[in-house]
């Protein structure tokens, strides 16, 4: 391959074709490290407005790092993968605390801070500071798995070295930041998981997959595992105006966000048991129990069968991972996916002012 042709190529490509993105419009390296945060399994127009409303309330490491938790984890509600909202925080907590408020601009301190990997500090490297560093995510792999016809399996760990070596050998050192997202935009605009655009390919001539006819047999991966199923019942309890909300625990899975009670079931059951269940386990009085939906959520690794149900219940003393709320209350409170569901349906019968 001409590295240096290749360069041209892609990099005159991407300054022409590039999207008009938030992101691309600052140097700033902590904007630029909370878009590549927020892009880490979430499309790119679903971040957009997420981006621009996170930056308006924190602009600044110092605004970030104060954040009260509930504030942080109700601006990125509906984004999905909260530990990244946490670690995001962390990590700028470090960046005040440990340098003065600016991010670090090299691998090794960068790398230390919570929740940075090898691919956010390289691209926040590369972008924000222009050094010539590797930033190797699924989209840069596939890429470079057919223009370098690389077969190894990337679903294995050890194979990211490999695209990273690739990365460090063929990288601009006069503009890292344009290679890189060019890369990156190579992958989410021509050279898609299915169907690449190869006749628009702005490196067809060096692309060694395009040449032997076997593009669409790359990149290699292995599949994942099936996904597990759990099956639970939600309920959104009234008692007077007030329902009952529970925050869930401090670890795992949608780590301190808020949603209406919920059991798993291990069988299936009807309202009044659902009912009952929830009377033990809450040790309070419920009536009028009415299923209202059901629906999915799904994880990368789990889906949750969800059964939605609406109940009364006289007042009592919650645990103390749950408190009664008004619906004003309601609306400041951080709540995940499936409580968003379940709000929708409790919206749609009209049982929650919207």
């Amino acid at each position: 391959m001409d590295k240096q042709q290749f360069q041209q190529d892609l990099i005159g490509w991407f300054q022409k074709e590039q999207r008009d993105l938030p992101w691309r419009r600052t140097a700033d390296p902590y904007q630029i490290w909370i878009s590549e945060v927020m892009l880490q399994q979430t499309r790119v127009d679903t971040v957009i407005p997420y981006y621009k409303r996170f930056v308006e309330k924190f602009p600044t490491v110092e605004s970030l790092a104060q954040a009260e938790e509930e504030s942080l984890l109700k601006l990125w509600e509906g984004l999905g993968y909260y530990s990244r909202a946490r670690n995001l925080q962390a990590g700028v907590r470090e960046v005040a605390e440990q340098y003065g408020g600016i991010v670090p601009s090299t691998r090794k301190e960068i790398s230390s801070l919570k929740g940075v990997g090898p691919y956010t500090a390289g691209a926040v490297l590369s972008i924000a500071y222009g050094v010539p560093e590797h930033a190797v995510d699924g989209n840069v792999m596939r890429v470079l798995s057919r223009i370098l016809l690389i077969e190894e399996d990337i679903a294995k760990p050890k194979t990211r070295k490999v695209f990273e070596q690739a990365v460090t050998e063929l990288i601009s050192h006069e503009d890292p930041s344009s290679f890189n997202q060019g890369l990156m935009e190579l992958g989410a605009l021509i050279c898609t998981p299915t169907s690449p655009k190869c006749l628009l390919c702005p490196v067809r001539d060096h692309c060694e997959a395009f040449h032997a006819g076997k593009e669409t047999e790359l990149p290699v991966k292995t599949k994942a595992k099936k996904n597990r199923n759990a099956d639970f019942a939600m309920m959104a309890i009234w008692s007077g105006d007030k329902l009952l909300m529970e925050q869930r625990p401090g670890k795992g899975l949608l780590a301190g966000m808020w949603q209406y009670p919920m059991l798993e079931l291990t069988a299936p059951l009807e309202a009044n048991e659902v009912g009952e269940l929830y009377a033990e386990t809450l040790n309070g009085t419920i009536s009028d129990v009415e299923k209202i939906t059901a629906f999915k959520h799904v994880f990368s690794h789990l889906t949750w069968n969800v059964d939605g149900y609406l109940a009364k219940a006289e007042e009592f003393t919650p645990p103390e991972n749950m408190k009664w709320v008004t619906p004003e209350q309601l609306e400041n409170l951080p709540i995940a996916g499936p409580g968003q569901k379940m709000k929708t349906a409790l919206e749609q019968r009209g049982d929650v002012a919207k």
